[in-house]
């Protein structure tokens, strides 16, 4: 029947409406059809004339039936609903999509019934909901019931029973939400029936009436389309597994059948399905996806569920399990146990005959997957490179490789040549001298005999195991009906050709004497018969196996035409029981039938050598791999595949360019810049650093030098081939990159491959006869000779990415690009981060030039930062001797592929990314691991190279870099034990010294007897002795005291160990590798997971930070001592920055305090204050400030750096609550003091004002008949107030104007010692250039400084003494509160005599010198001219509140407003409530003024970028500003007074932000505060007038109430009302009417006011924003660098640990001349100190001990490096002139200097900054 009569046929039945006797007539007229669709297993159902839902009938399903649509109306929420019977349809090969589209027309289906009998879960009934899933969406399951039907009540009992036994039933339930329904098979119950419709009406009301709707159907089909198209769009080479799926695309299918008349393709989908590989069909499993770090690749399994086959089998073969083809299924297991269960008792009599009979052949079991589906499932679903994965690790686990494969749908062969590529194969022979010679061949490249397999019909014995006893008889190469797991259900090796290699060990014991090909048919032949040409065609011998000859069998035809055939052919005959007979030349017979397997396969291999030996001058009989592509009517996947074709072309493009070269000289053409120039400069680096550095002009030669290698490197040229390498790599896809460069690297290393491989042969043999003849010097010379070649000839991807590398570097350094670069030289680093996304390693140390690229790899690592986040990775590193395994054992860990091969190991470091999964982030603290793999220590043959330094060198940096570092020991040797274990040893204390906190794991691999426990305990015991002793060792070295490994390292000696198996089971080339080693890297991973889980990882800047900071150290030579430890600077700064937040907070809650306390010192509601009491108010912020540091310390992801500081920072934070307490304390108390002292002042201030009230309302009654003339009140109130005014003033005594200098002359004309013109011969001492002619020399002393740097040292001193007693002066004048309490001259003489006791402090601590009396008299000068301002402003605010002539003349149109009240016959309360808001418009002003400043204080801490950090941010903020400016006389306050410069740019920060923001930040909050305001004073008044009204008070109670609740809010009482006559108020609601509306003209008069200008005048010096920041940023520390004198940028003042700075400056710039000349210095001190120059101090030290000189030396800690700032190399040469003219000396050697230096701007000095901050 065609598909079109098929569906015919289901349209007709679609059409049917049958009624049954279960109808509900009332219902029959409803317009609106409801359906139930029953699906699901046939044989669940019984059809009989009684079933209720569906009847008698039987659906024809193989001839394309449906059962009739039953019309079964019932009352369903009105509706009527019908029932459509599907159920066996999902077992079938009907198009459902046609049939669907059908059954949705105009239907709406409130509910799919999946029909399943109890007990009886078949494969298909799993398959049911996938398949409703796959047809009708994912939007169907809410609609899903599982309706379980019995034969028998009896076993409607036990679905719970089922349920709890069954996983896979009870995970069907659950994805149908749990709902299920029980009934009879026959379906004939009403009352389950009835039960049943309930149910769905209750699921139709849970769905809200919903039903599933042609709509959802559309759309699912829609959706289902649109993923095969897109598909169909990404890869050519993912063609769809669906045969409905090609039909609708128009893709011819052949309909292929099995033996029994089945689809092939049917089983292959449900095989998929059992699988749970349905839906990755059309996708493909990506090796990025596979090679991930799940959950699932850290547990062993030896047995899983199907859906984890796959996982399961790819794990074990990541890790070269052969066990991977042996793992069991839990559900046949499970089904065993259900057999089981069935059992008969023991206590029933047992009968043999009557039992067996009673078991019939369970036709029902469930078989398990065969092995080789699984194998194969996997390999049709994956991608190209995760085939190509696969096929690589059965090659590695020893298997035979498939090299003919059908697809499971529609039989077209492929031939996946693409997975052979990177395949090698290594064998031994005897060459014609009869010498053992070795050959490593890609195996798509040689040439080989090859002997395929075949057979025609069934047999009884295995062709397979045949063959895997040819190979190697101790392992199945071949898998075979006699292995483990293996069934006659096997669905997709039918018509599969594998293949193997036989590779000799040229051994007399080696069954071929050469490499010969064993390619396998499976299947039958006949069946096959492309496959079987292919192979007979291209074979050198073929061997057929029979049951026997017949001449009328099928394929007798074929069998004679291979007899007649030149080609040798071996029949082997299952049914015959001859020996090997040879019946003509090359035709062989064997018999199978009861024979020894062994004689078989001796006769075999006999007469396979025999046909080889006569076919081997045959040319057409050698085999080549790459030959099968020509066959046509097969798909070669690299043809089919657009990107694999175009990556092939442009390497091969790539390799053209190499041919005919000579291999030793190709990187010297091709790749120039990685050659002798680049080692020259990685030699001159080394020097560099590790020289003591005493001469300049040698240091500056050296870098002159080194930056003339670098522009030799530029200028080389590019070439054509790295030209087209970038090229292509900028112009691909990501797909086609990868395709790229697996290409260039299959291709390079089959152009290498025999070279190499001689060199390595000339090599050992060479190297064996100089260990034979010991001092032969012209052998050694030879022995370097071929070493050096080796070099030059290994030629892979890496030199490449090494060559982009040096390109990288060297334009870096001249910033410019390089001639005939495709590209900017700056795009070169993302080319290198996304091979490394792609999983390919990045150098990251050249093992030719021992030297880490430092330029090159930050700044791949800062492209890989953008493209994927700073994500956080775990690095594991690995340390062993050469050929040790490493590479292998991270290999099978990660299913990496790092070089494992002879000629292959690895030199330098190389670092590779592993994806974490989704799922383990949830358990791991980190996104990515990084393995890096190393060069083993101890490599002597790369030309003596190798030395210990080196390997200390190696050792240290890997242990440093990784979170864990994997140890690898090779065997039982105790010297090579020794030997790794003290450069280990060593490397792990130098990280202790450091504070890094690495941890290790050993692992010791090829131990025999692994499963000796005893063994291992003593092993392990022999290990931590030699531990101990390496301890004490190098504890000697590094000169650190540990007695034992624990000290170093946290080190579990039991759990820390590994003992690993050796790698094969058997000899190579042939041997499998040892399933026992991988179950030891399974522990392995398991411990790794261990360590890993507790572990943060590292950020990948963090990571970046680290390379640079080991490799810095580690070019030093004395790596504790250089170790720059970029990590914990980074966290300390972050906690200075918290810290900075937590005082704030802190500073910030007590300003709000001493407000508070302020008003009510002012409303005299306070008379003392204590400091309990500060401390009891700041109790809940400190409270809070002591969680956040808990939080902090606890959860930070740095908290295992951070712990150090923890309980400093806690003593920190009490002091700084202390002081904060005892200074506001004292701060208060002068304020009660200031208030008492001015009382009589306020008093006598109140009482003119009252009388002024008093005298202006008598002036009003006598007016009051004038009111309404303005001109006339105007006119009277003016000559009356000036009269007022007048008799006040002239009883008032007069505040005089102040002259701050003339007081400080006045003060000198005291002494007579000072002489009389002191004041015009005074110089700025804040200016001077220097002090020497202040400073005397002691007596004791010499005459003149020793040195330059003691001069320095004391003018440095001078300098501090100078900015120390500014500060401390200004201090004093603070503390006077001119403001509020005036001036009096005496200040002068207390400055003066504070100065000079600070000055006699110095000279009495000083050991060199004493200052000069006019340096006394300068400073005094210096300093009272410099807060002369200050405190003639301060006296300005004194007078404008004090004398009464600017006061009153402030207040006249206050009171000029009252009197028209007066004169206009206001009430007394009208009046009052007036008085009363003009006397708090003064206090509100205040207060809302106080209020925004503060408010503005937390903004501008919070959100301006240079204020809200910690100090180091707040000094990168100074120097970029600076440099912005351009103003060498800013930059001269910086140098010289950097306190004086910090509060000058937090000034002009505070500014700037204000103004910027007035609008949109300041008036806004200036308005919230106003409103704010008017709210409490309001609600003052009400709650006055309320109590007042409720008392019967008077208007003086209302008053006391009334100011009491403003009390804390602003400064105004009673006292300030007193005198003011109130007679007459007694409407108090009036009063507080008159108060709203005059408070409001009020406050929005002041609000009129307020601005920019207005806005600090109207604060007090100590309320303003940039006053408060100042105060609180400059508490930090202030010691200056005892070179450069630059500002200690730790944000603590009196810290623990040294100081530091992030960068430091040119010596220079402080003056500082070299030795014996008078030029300007031009070091940075972390280059000095590096050095061996000498410094004089009292005795001269060398700079590289500085800390040796005491003081302020010990206190430092400056990391000797050449982190020279190209900030401060800008800033020399932009201001050169000014320094040398400021200083008077010139810079030495300024030409050689400024050759390097000028090449910075501006913008590159700024973006310099960054880098450090």
């Amino acid at each position: 029947m065609t598909v079109d009569n098929k569906i015919n046929r289901i349209k007709e039945h679609l059409q049917i409406c049958t009624s049954t006797d279960f109808v509900d007539p009332s219902f029959s007229s409803m317009d609106h059809n409801l359906t139930i669709v029953l699906f699901g297993n046939s044989a669940a159902v019984q059809l009989q004339h009684d079933n209720i839902l569906l009847g008698e009938l039987q659906a024809d399903i193989e001839n394309g039936e449906i059962s009739r649509t039953v019309s079964l109306q019932m009352k369903m929420s009105g509706r009527c609903v019908s029932v459509i019977n599907m159920i066996g349809l999902h077992e079938t090969a009907i198009d459902l999509d046609l049939l669907s589209g059908l059954l949705m027309n105009e239907k709406e289906i409130i509910s799919f019934v999946f029909v399943v009998q109890l007990g009886q879960l078949t494969d298909a009934d799993k398959m049911g909901i996938e398949w409703l899933q796959r047809v009708f969406g994912d939007r169907v399951l809410p609609f899903v019931i599982i309706l379980f039907t019995y034969e028998n009540e009896e076993e409607s009992d036990s679905i719970i029973d089922d349920l709890k036994k069954n996983y896979a039933l009870e995970q069907l339930l659950k994805k149908c939400g749990g709902r299920y329904h029980t009934c009879s098979k026959t379906m004939n119950i009403q009352s389950e029936m009835r039960d049943l419709m309930n149910r769905i009406e209750h699921l139709f009301i849970e769905n809200n009436q919903q039903c599933y709707t042609s709509e959802i159907y559309k759309t699912a089909l829609r959706e289902r389309e649109d993923v095969q198209d897109r598909t169909c769009q990404s890869a050519s080479m993912d063609y769809t597994s669906s045969t409905e799926t090609r039909e609708r695309r128009g893709v011819s299918v052949k309909l292929v059948l099995d033996r029994k008349g089945n689809r092939r393709g049917d089983k292959a989908e449900h095989l998929f399905h059992r699988l749970y590989l349905d839906k990755r069909l059309p996708f493909k499993l990506k090796a990025e996806d596979v090679l991930q770090l799940t959950k699932h690749s850290l547990e062993s399994h030896e047995s899983c569920a199907e859906e984890d086959l796959i996982q399961t089998f790819l794990q074990k073969l990541l890790m070269m399990n052969y066990r991977a083809r042996h793992i069991k299924t839990i559900d046949t297991q499970h089904d065993r146990q259900q057999i089981n269960n069935d059992l008969f008792e023991d206590n029933v009599d047992p009968d043999v005959f009557r039992e067996i009979s009673l078991f019939p052949e369970e036709t029902n079991r469930r078989v398990a997957v065969h092995p080789m589906d699984v194998q194969m499932a996997l390999f049709h679903c994956a991608d190209s490179f995760l085939k190509q994965l696969i096929v690589t690790k059965l090659s590695q686990c020893q298997y035979a490789l498939p090299l003919l494969v059908p697809d499971p749908f529609t039989q077209e062969i492929e031939f996946p040549l693409w997975t052979f590529r990177q395949l090698n194969k290594s064998w031994k022979m005897k060459n014609a001298n009869d010498k053992i010679i070795s050959k490593i061949q890609p195996i798509w490249k040689a040439e080989t005999h090859m002997v395929s397999f075949f057979r025609f019909g069934s047999l009884t014995s295995s062709k397979s195991q045949l063959i895997n006893n040819l190979i190697n008889e101790k392992h199945n190469t071949f898998f075979h009906m006699n292995c483990p797991g293996s069934s006659k259900t096997r669905i997709l090796m039918d018509g599969v050709v594998e293949i193997a290699w036989y590779c000799p060990s040229g051994k007399d014991t080696d069954k071929f004497t050469q490499c010969v090909a064993f390619c396998n048919l499976h299947g039958d032949a006949g069946a096959n018969e492309k496959q079987l040409q292919i192979l007979t065609e291209m074979s050198s011998v073929n061997v057929v196996i029979l049951p026997r000859l017949d001449q009328n069998d099928k394929n007798a035809i074929k069998i004679q035409n291979l007899y007649k055939d030149r080609k040798p052919l071996i029949f082997l005959f299952t049914e015959d029981e001859y020996s090997a007979t040879e019946m003509r030349t090359g035709k062989y017979k064997i018999g199978l039938k009861n024979r020894n397997q062994s004689d078989v396969s001796e006769e075999l291999t006999e007469a396979i050598n025999e046909c080889l030996s006569t076919s081997s001058s045959e040319s057409s009989s050698i085999f080549r791999l790459e030959n099968v592509s020509k066959y046509s009517d097969i798909r070669v996947d690299e043809e089919h595949d657009n990107d694999c074709r175009k990556g092939k072309k442009a390497a091969q493009q790539l390799m053209g360019l190499l041919e005919e070269k000579e291999l030793t000289k190709i990187k010297e053409t091709f790749l120039p810049c990685q050659g002798e120039l680049w080692h020259q400069w990685c030699e001159k680096n080394k020097e560099l650093h590790r020289s003591q550095g005493n001469e300049v002009d040698m240091e500056l030669n050296q870098k002159q030098d080194m930056k003339i290698i670098r522009a030799q490197q530029h200028v080389l040229d590019i070439g054509s081939f790295m030209k087209l390498f970038i090229t292509e790599m900028i112009s691909q896809s990501s797909n086609e990159k990868i395709f790229f460069l697996k290409w260039l690297a299959i291709l390079l290393d089959e152009y290498t491959s025999a070279d190499l491989s001689a060199l390595h042969y000339k090599y050992n043999e060479k190297w064996s006869k100089c260990r034979a003849e010991q001092h032969m010097t012209n052998d050694h010379a030879e022995l370097d000779r071929i070493s050096k070649e080796l070099q030059a000839a290994t030629f892979g991807l890496e030199h490449i990415l090494r060559e982009i590398g040096q390109i990288y570097e060297s334009c870096k350094s001249v910033n410019s690009n390089k001639e005939g670069l495709p590209c900017h030289f700056s795009s070169l680093p993302s080319l290198a981060a996304d091979m490394m996304i792609s999983g390919f390693p990045l150098e990251l140390m050249d093992g030719d030039a021992a030297h880490v690229p430092v330029v090159w790899v930050t700044a791949v690592l800062h492209e890989l930062i953008k493209k994927v986040g700073d994500q956080r990775v775990f690095v594991l590193s690995v340390l062993g001797i050469q050929s040790s395994g490493k590479s292998t054992m991270l290999n099978a860990m990660f299913g990496l592929q790092f070089a494992v091969s002879a000629g292959r190991c690895t030199r330098g470091a190389f670092m590779q990314l592993v994806r974490v999964s989704e799922e383990m982030k949830e358990q791991l603290k980190f996104d990515y691991i990084l393995v890096v793999d190393t060069e083993g220590l101890r490599a002597l043959e790369l030309s003596g190279r190798s030395t210990r330094h080196q390997d200390n060198e190696m050792a240290t940096f890997v242990v440093g870099l990784g979170n864990l570092t994997l140890i690898n020991i090779f065997g039982e040797s105790p010297s090579e034990l020794q030997d790794i274990l003290q450069i280990v040893v060593q490397a792990f204390m130098r990280m202790k010294k450091v504070r890094l906190n690495p941890s290790c794991m050993f692992v010791h691999q090829n131990v025999s007897e692994v499963t000796a426990g005893e063994k291992n305990m003593e092993g392990r015991r022999r290990l931590q002795e030699t531990l101990d002793n390496m301890t004490k060792l190098a504890a000697k070295d590094e000169v650190y005291v540990a007695e034992c490994f624990n000290d170093v390292i946290t080190f579990d000696i039991q759990k820390d160990v590994k003992y690993f198996a050796q790698l094969w089971e058997g000899s190579p080339p042939m041997a499998p590798p040892n399933p026992s080693y991988c179950e030891n890297i399974q522990e392995l991973k398991t411990m790794f997971f261990s360590h890993a889980s507790k572990s943060d990882g590292l950020e990948l800047t963090q990571l970046k930070s680290r390379i640079k900071d080991l490799w810095e150290a580690l070019l030093n030579e004395r790596f504790v001592f250089s170790f720059r430890n970029a990590l914990e600077i980074a966290a300390y700064r972050k906690l200075e920055t918290e810290y900075s937040k937590w005082s704030w907070s802190l500073r910030s809650a007590m300003l709000e305090i001493e407000n508070k306390l302020h008003n009510n010192i002012g409303n005299e509601t306070i008379n003392e204050v204590s400091e309990s009491d500060l401390q009891g108010k700041l109790q809940v912020k400190s409270e809070e400030v002591e969680k956040s540091m808990s939080e902090f310390f606890d959860k930070d992801k740095d908290k295992d750096i951070l712990i150090q500081w923890k309980a400093s920072f806690y003593i920190k934070i009490n002091e700084l609550q202390e002081n904060i307490v005892r200074e506001t304390t004292r701060k208060l108390n002068e304020i009660l003091q200031q208030r008492d002292m001015k009382k009589k002042i306020d008093a006598e201030r109140t009482r003119h004002e009252n009388t002024l009230f008093e005298k202006s309302k008598e002036l009003a009654i006598k007016l009051k008949d004038k009111a309404n003339d303005e001109t006339i009140l105007k006119r009277e109130f003016d000559s009356f107030w000036k009269d007022c005014v007048k008799n006040i003033t002239r009883a008032t005594p007069k505040i005089k104007n102040i002259n701050v200098l003339n007081d400080m002359k006045q003060h000198f004309s005291n002494y007579k010692s000072v002489p009389v013109n002191a004041w015009q011969k005074s110089r700025d001492i804040f200016s001077v250039r220097h002090y020497s002619d202040y400073v005397q020399l002691k007596k004791s002393s010499e005459t003149t400084f020793r040195s330059a740097k003691q001069k320095f040292e004391v003018e440095t001193q001078i300098r501090n003494l100078v900015d120390d007693t500014a500060q401390q002066v200004e201090k004093m004048i603070v503390s006077y509160n001119i403001a509020k309490m005036g001036y009096n001259n005496t200040y002068i003489q207390e400055f003066a005599n504070h100065i000079k006791e600070r000055i006699e402090n110095y000279e009495q601590c000083s050991r060199d010198c004493v200052l000069t009396k006019e340096f006394y008299i300068d400073l005094v000068i210096s300093i009272c001219k410099k807060e002369n301002q200050v405190i003639t402003d301060q006296y300005r605010k004194f007078r404008e509140a004090n004398d009464p002539v600017l006061y009153f003349e402030k207040k006249s149109k206050e009171y000029y407003s009252i009197f028209q009240k007066y004169c206009q016959g206001a009430t007394s309360a009208a009046i009052f409530g007036g008085i009363i808001c003009q006397k708090l418009k003064e206090p509100i002003q205040k207060s809302v003024h106080k209020d925004t400043a503060r408010n503005m204080t937390d903004e501008i801490k919070t959100n301006c970028e240079s204020l809200n950090g910690n100090r180091s941010k707040l000094e990168k903020h100074i120097l970029k500003t600076l440099a912005e400016q351009e103003d060498f006389d800013k930059y001269l306050t910086y140098f010289n007074s950097p306190r004086d410069h910090l509060k000058s740019f937090i000034k002009d920060e505070v500014n700037r932000y204000i103004t910027d923001n007035f609008r949109v930040i300041v008036q806004p909050k200036m308005k919230e505060n106003i409103d704010l305001l008017q709210q409490k004073i309001m609600a003052a008044a009400h709650r006055a007038t309320t109590w007042v009204n409720t008392t019967s008070g008077d208007v003086q109670k209302w008053l006391d109430h009334f100011t009491l609740q403003l009390s804390d809010v602003l400064i105004f009482s009673v006292k300030d009302l007193s005198g003011v006559s109130h007679d007459g108020v007694d409407d108090f609601d009036l009063l507080e009417d008159v108060i709203h509306k005059e408070l409001c003209s009020v406050l929005s008069e002041i609000q009129h006011e307020f601005s920019t200008k207005t806005f600090p005048v109207n604060l007090e010096h100590n309320d303003r924003p940039d006053e408060i920041l100042m105060d609180h940023l400059c508490q930090c520390c202030w010691i200056q660098c005892p070179f450069c004198s630059a500002t200690c940028t730790n944000s603590l003042e009196n810290h623990t640990g040294d100081h530091t700075v992030p960068f430091h400056r040119v010596d220079g710039l402080t003056g500082c001349c070299y030795e014996e000349t008078e030029c300007l210095s031009a070091d940075f001190c972390t280059t000095l100190v590096r050095t061996g120059k000498m410094f004089y101090t009292g005795q001269w030290i060398p700079c590289r001990e500085y800390r040796n000189a005491g003081n302020v030396y010990a206190e430092w800690s400056i990391t000797p490096d050449f982190s020279e700032l190209p900030y401060w190399k800008w800033f020399v040469c932009r201001f050169q002139k000014d320094l040398e003219d400021y200083f008077e000396k010139t810079f030495h050697r300024w030409d050689d200097i400024s050759y390097g230096w000028r090449q910075y701007t501006k913008e590159q000095a700024i973006e310099s900054l960054d880098e450090y901050i």
